[in-house]
């Protein structure tokens, strides 16, 4: 396929009315040396949101390119649709209730990338905003070398091990169409799978064996936080994407012929151990069963926190000693 010079913004978007006009906004902003195309893909909103891509897409006829979805397709097969359609070199792309805040984002980026044939991604850093209440944040600590160009499959490992910060936020990032497109010839059986619980993962992790990724030390988005999955209180939703997202990592490991050094077996005892601790807080002994199980499966190494949580579940009477204990203790740290 023949690309053309110019960038493929990706916006996937469901039921997010009230945020997704500053997405787009965010945007049409941009300073670019090269024409942007906005790819929409609109999944079928129970609220006004369509209403608000028709608009824009009216607005813009001759860069925006709305997707309307005659059903739900779900977050995974419309965003690789959407991406199957972008005509750019570089591709870029933006959740519907996030926005740059950098109108230099995408020149930044592109410069990186035509200066260096090598480097398949770059990205940036970015910050955080509550939703709630408005608040902005920085983002949490991050470890990637400063303005540095490193090679990717450096950068595998990290990025089947996050836990906490994301190596690379893909809506701060731009890479290669071309790119994009040799990954997913080549594992499209799994991007398409309907077992994938997220889609930035994998892509990613593969996307490192491609070639050097490229970093830029500046904030250009801002990630709304809220009631997300990965953000949610309900413990047995959270034990279910833990597992999910852990055996998603396992797979890939497996998928990419990666040994299992002692940065993975750390990973899985500590996702074990953290699967054992939402068992524990929900009294479920399905849970705490299943965490058994996928310890065995992952070859996890039960580190000692973990074992003593088996043995306090081991036992009924002893289950529900150690959850008054837990329930007194935190009144006494609240008061």
């Amino acid at each position: 396929m023949d690309f053309q010079h110019k960038i493929s913004v990706i916006v996937c978007t469901y039921n997010q009315e009230t945020t997704i006009g500053r997405t787009l906004d965010s945007i049409l902003s941009q300073k670019c040396s090269w024409p942007v195309e906005i790819i929409i893909g609109e999944d079928c909103s129970t609220d006004r949101t369509r209403q608000v891509c028709r608009e824009y897409a009216d607005r813009y006829p001759g860069q925006i390119r709305l997707i309307e979805n005659l059903r739900n397709k779900g977050l995974c097969d419309n965003y690789f649709d959407c991406l199957l359609k972008a005509e750019g070199t570089y591709i870029a792309e933006l959740a519907g209730d996030d926005e740059w805040c950098d109108p230099m984002k995408l020149e930044k980026e592109l410069t990186i990338l035509e200066q260096h044939p090598e480097v398949v991604l770059v990205h940036t850093d970015y910050q955080l905003r509550n939703e709630s209440d408005g608040k902005i944040e920085p983002s949490p600590a991050n470890p990637y070398p400063k303005d540095a160009i490193i090679k990717g499959s450096k950068l595998t490992p990290s990025i089947l091990t996050q836990t906490r910060r994301p190596v690379i936020h893909l809506c701060t990032a731009m890479y290669r169409n071309e790119s994009f497109r040799n990954v997913y010839s080549a594992h499209s059986d799994l991007f398409r799978s309907k077992n994938l619980v997220c889609e930035d993962l994998p892509f990613m992790a593969i996307l490192s064996t491609q070639g050097d990724f490229a970093y830029i030390d500046e904030v250009t988005l801002t990630y709304s936080i809220g009631a997300t999955l990965s953000h949610t209180c309900d413990e047995t939703r959270q034990f279910h994407f833990v597992r999910s997202c852990t055996q998603l990592s396992y797979d890939l490991i497996q998928r990419l012929q990666l040994p299992m050094d002692r940065t993975f077996h750390r990973y899985f005892s500590y996702r074990v151990f953290a699967m054992m601790m939402h068992a524990f807080r929900t009294h479920d002994e399905a849970l705490r069963l299943e965490t058994r199980k996928c310890a065995a499966r992952w070859n996890a190494r039960l580190e000692l926190r973990t074992l003593l949580i088996a043995l306090l579940t081991s036992n009924n009477a002893l289950w529900n000693a150690a959850l008054f204990c837990r329930k007194q203790l935190l009144q006494l740290i609240r008061n």
